[in-house]
């Protein structure tokens, strides 16, 4: 697995570099990067991520019937775990993951997702409150522009419904962290930013947060739902 790191970080080094000098994700490098990884992205990363996504599919499931935004949707990996009484819209930002995303509906037979577009979280072309819940699974951390995704996701989801993340957070100390370090080449390769202050999404006046929680491999991940206000 070292050695699987070493490699990632070696043939990504062009990217991770540019986005250190500018301190911030490009949006057209973050384009790129998915674009070559869309044919094999469910297979190096669907299970490291898996227990988190689950989760927060799981705390979906539980709400009412209603209309479900997910941003970053991707591959669509999560799309088959929805409850069908759902209606799931996805958006991501590469259009050769979405690729891989409608051959997976159409092959699953999801009658219950709704659409799938290419869009920019921090710039949704949305009605305002137009579904009862948004999510973003693995997104903020690669997004140029955490709180305008934020921003968004709060505007989309009409009041009394439920914005839900599942992000990494760093952890200075302990082996969380230890691992977090030892994360780094993949994150860098994958445009993650790993350094990512929690503080940066908290504290807005239209969410309130409600739950949070550890997930994933030895947690890892956090999960964080907030009811929009």
């Amino acid at each position: 697995m070292p050695e699987f790191f070493e490699d990632v970080a070696r043939k990504w080094k062009s990217f991770a570099g540019k986005r250190r000098a500018s301190n911030r994700i490009d949006e057209n490098a973050v384009r790129n990067t998915y674009a070559r990884w869309a044919p094999i992205y469910d297979r190096v990363f669907g299970y490291v991520f898996d227990s988190g996504r689950r989760a927060a599919v799981s705390f979906i499931n539980e709400l009412p019937a209603g209309r479900i935004l997910e941003c970053g949707v991707g591959t669509g990996i999560s799309l088959p775990h929805y409850s069908r009484d759902h209606r799931i819209t996805g958006i991501d930002l590469s259009p050769e993951m979405l690729d891989v995303a409608r051959e997976r509906v159409a092959e699953a037979k999801l009658p219950h997702v709704e659409a799938l577009e290419v869009a920019d979280a921090g710039d949704l072309q949305m009605a305002d409150a137009s579904f009862d819940t948004s999510v973003a699974m693995f997104v903020l951390t690669v997004v140029p522009d955490p709180r305008a995704v934020m921003g968004e996701l709060a505007r989309v989801t009409r009041p009394g419904g439920a914005v839900v993340l599942v992000s990494h957070f760093p952890e200075q100390k302990g082996w969380r962290g230890w691992i977090g370090e030892r994360l780094a080449p993949l994150s860098a390769a994958l445009g993650w930013h790993m350094d990512f202050d929690i503080n940066r999404i908290l504290g807005r006046t239209d969410l309130r947060l409600v739950d949070r929680r550890r997930v994933g491999p030895i947690g890892f991940f956090t999960l964080l739902v907030f009811e929009r206000v």
